[in-house]
């Protein structure tokens, strides 16, 4: 039998045991997928993954509720639970500091952890990212409000891809059976019940904490996002200090699948940046004579 290559190493993290894909040497960086139904670390970075790993150690955990993470009776699904999951997990795997790439909800998440938590921080990638308040899409709403079916997964993808010739009714059959699960639809319904729009203010951060984040930050969006609103990653330019925006044209809510190569170049350069600083300088070389 074919073994399932969203299933990778397991990790206690804060007593939740954590499915998570941990690969290459180096700095560390986490990624942080998005909530789509069916979702899983894998599933998000499989194209990413092999790219990264070539010059640092790339953490990829599936969030409690979602992929193959355990789901622990009666675990409230928040914001707390999963920053308190990612330090656990990082405490675990004895990494003192990690760069973050968080995607949609996972932006969120990675941008309220270093709120939160700046030091275990170094850098940030907020990809697609929620973290401030936005009126609900109808993407997002078919998103969070779906039902299991292949027609409905098949209808959340299509709104995920710019491209449509990256979505195939085999796509969305594969994505389905993930989202059926024993326990997945169940964890997922019970995550963003309707009406949706306060879970997206239950993921935002205050923006005046926003305005005092230290860190570099690279924000990316997809210009044709219908998912996420481009004007979500413009506030998130505008409010973080050291902070630049790369908005990729004909591109939805998919970045890191749909410009996959020019995104692991764009953020291996943005890390590769602070890599160099942290180095300790040459010594002058003595005049000749």
């Amino acid at each position: 039998m074919q073994e399932n290559p969203e299933i990778g190493q397991s990790v206690m993290a804060g007593g939740i045991r954590t499915n998570l894909h941990d690969r290459g040497e180096g700095f560390p960086v986490l990624l942080i997928h998005g909530s789509g139904p069916g979702v899983s670390a894998w599933a998000n970075w499989r194209l990413v993954i092999p790219e990264l790993e070539k010059t640092r150690r790339v953490i990829a955990p599936d969030m409690v509720g979602f992929g193959f993470t355990d789901r622990p009776e009666g675990i409230r699904y928040d914001l707390d639970t999963w920053i308190s999951q990612l330090l656990a997990l990082m405490d675990a795997l004895d990494v003192e500091q990690a760069d973050v790439i968080g995607n949609s909800f996972g932006g969120a998440l990675s941008l309220a952890a270093a709120i939160r938590h700046p030091q275990r921080f170094r850098r940030l990638v907020l990809m697609g990212a929620a973290g401030v308040e936005f009126p609900l899409t109808e993407g997002l709403d078919t998103v969070w409000g779906y039902e299991p079916s292949v027609a409905n997964m098949r209808k959340c993808m299509d709104y995920f891809a710019f491209n449509q010739a990256l979505v195939s009714d085999g796509l969305a059959e594969l994505r389905y059976r993930a989202s059926i699960r024993p326990g997945a639809q169940e964890a997922f319904s019970a995550m963003f019940p309707a009406p949706r729009q306060r879970w997206i203010a239950a993921l935002a951060s205050p923006e005046e904490k926003i305005a005092r984040l230290p860190h570099e930050t690279l924000v990316v969006h997809g210009r044709e996002d219908k998912v996420i609103p481009l004007e979500v990653s413009y506030r998130l330019h505008q409010l973080i200090p050291h902070s630049q925006l790369h908005v990729f044209g004909e591109c939805g809510h998919w970045t890191q699948i749909e410009h996959a190569g020019r995104f692991a170049r764009l953020v291996e350069d943005f890390f590769a940046e602070a890599d160099r600083a942290a180095q300790p300088a040459r010594p002058a070389l003595a005049p000749a004579g």
